[in-house]
């Protein structure tokens, strides 16, 4: 027997108007679009030359020097890369600081200086600036 057109019970309308979801993601898709080239991180490798302005210094700042035939220097002084996270231990509890600046040859083996951050990074490093150079005209 078939259901009566009018006067029985009636069902509750149960559609969703997805306009507004489709207006949300739509704006969400754009704000991620235009992040995400942002997002990327890294360190450029070619980092010897730069148009940044020297850093002011009130104290003379720690610099560990990584040459280009590989030998590592803390503070002019040469170290061993397998004593290099000792040393700096030492340095940083003498100076009650962990800022360290990097001034690494552009020359210098990639791999190397990795091992040099790490090792500096693992002695408590807090904050780390490179040395660079103005850029040729």
């Amino acid at each position: 027997m078939p259901a009566p057109l009018s006067g029985g019970p009636t069902r509750p309308l149960a559609e969703i108007n997805v306009t507004p979801f489709v207006d949300v993601m739509l704006v969400l898709l754009v704000i991620f679009m235009a992040t995400a080239p942002m997002m990327q991180q890294g360190i450029d490798v070619d980092l010897p030359e730069t148009t940044s302005q020297p850093i002011r210094m009130r104290d003379e700042p720690l610099v560990l020097t990584v040459r280009r035939d590989g030998t590592i220097e803390v503070a002019g002084t040469p170290v061993p890369l397998e004593a290099l996270g000792e040393k700096l231990r030492a340095v940083f509890d003498a100076r009650g600081d962990e800022d360290l600046y990097l001034r690494a040859d552009a020359a210098a083996p990639y791999g190397l200086v990795a091992r040099v951050l790490a090792a500096a990074r693992e002695a408590g490093a807090r904050r780390l600036g490179m040395v660079t150079r103005p850029e040729s005209e």
